[in-house]
């Protein structure tokens, strides 16, 4: 079932998950045990984040260096698929722009739609961490809204080969991010709604929000985006904190902000147990005050680790 399916025949406001593959090498147990204490809440769909490659430089036996192209979490259709026939849920493999000519994202896509997987998130995706700026891939495109396009004109039945004859349509549901705190590389708010508009009226059919501590910044986002026209699904994305590391971290990574009540409350933490507690809470109060405003969905970003997820919805039923 689509997304926008599950939204519609939802009586009340959804739970979903985010989880990322597990690094190379590891086994797909490590991903069911992440799982394994959410489907409690039935969520409808799990996303599954996809990482693109990234160049490391190795020195050779003659005491030179040559590049190499390595992946650290490779699977996501693969564990899409897993998810699917384990959980019975539906899967939401993100797809980025990084690391893929059109031809390969083409491939990718009917790959998936082979597979019965017909949810799909688009994304441009990062830089690579070599790079100053983002570099799409030689015939690739270079932001999500070329990505949303393409797919859509797969959901018509056109293929980069024109001259295939009567082919099948894929039917996937759309999905694209949006920033509460707009997107790093924006002028500023109103532009980067416009952009997010674009997206939609290219055929996207739902967004997913960057996660954020400040409800009133959602709130600020979904009107100025209704305002601008956009009417689709708004679903926003959320993160308990769970460590010191992330009051530094998640801001440089993710370009948001904190609020000066959660940094005046961890303040006050003598012990890593306090803050994660106040952590825990916080989100509470943020799902509390959004499912009284009637969000369609929580989708939660796990990061792979479900602990304070869990006690975070099981506070919420």
């Amino acid at each position: 079932m689509k997304v926008t399916e599950h939204i519609s025949r939802a009586k009340k406001t959804l739970f979903s998950f985010e989880i990322l593959p597990p690094l190379k090498g590891a086994g797909i147990q490590t991903i069911y045990h992440t799982l394994d204490p959410l489907m409690e809440f039935k969520p409808p769909f799990i996303n599954v984040t996809y990482h693109r490659s990234e160049f490391i430089f190795r020195k050779t036996a003659d005491g030179n260096f040559e590049k190499k192209i390595v992946r650290k979490r490779p699977g996501t259709a693969g564990l899409s698929t897993a998810i699917m026939t384990k959980y019975g849920v539906d899967a939401v493999p993100h797809l980025i722009c990084g690391g893929f000519s059109i031809d390969e994202t083409e491939d990718l896509l009917i790959e998936l739609d082979f597979l019965g997987i017909n949810n799909v998130l688009l994304l441009r995706g990062d830089k690579m961490k070599s790079e100053e700026v983002f570099t799409p891939q030689a015939d690739g495109h270079k932001n999500a809204l070329d990505l949303v396009k393409q797919t859509v004109r797969m959901n018509k039945g056109i293929y980069l080969e024109e001259e295939l004859n009567n082919a099948m349509p894929t039917d996937f549901c759309i999905g694209v991010a949006g920033y509460p705190e707009k997107h790093y590389e924006a002028k500023d708010m109103n532009s980067d709604i416009q952009n997010l508009k674009e997206k939609i009226d290219a055929g996207a059919h739902y967004i997913v929000t960057q996660m954020f501590f400040n409800n009133k910044k959602y709130f600020e986002f979904v009107a100025a985006c209704r305002a601008a026209g956009i009417t689709v699904p708004i679903i926003p994305g959320l993160k308990p904190l769970t460590n010191k590391k992330q009051i530094t971290n998640l801001p440089k990574i993710f370009f948001i902000d904190f609020p000066a009540e959660l940094l005046q409350q961890f303040d006050l933490c003598k012990t890593d147990d306090d803050f994660r507690q106040v952590g825990i809470n916080w989100s509470i109060q943020q799902c509390k005050e959004l499912i009284q405003a009637q969000v369609p969905v929580l989708h939660f970003y796990t990061m792979s680790n479900s602990s304070s997820v869990v006690q975070v919805v099981s506070q919420l039923d």
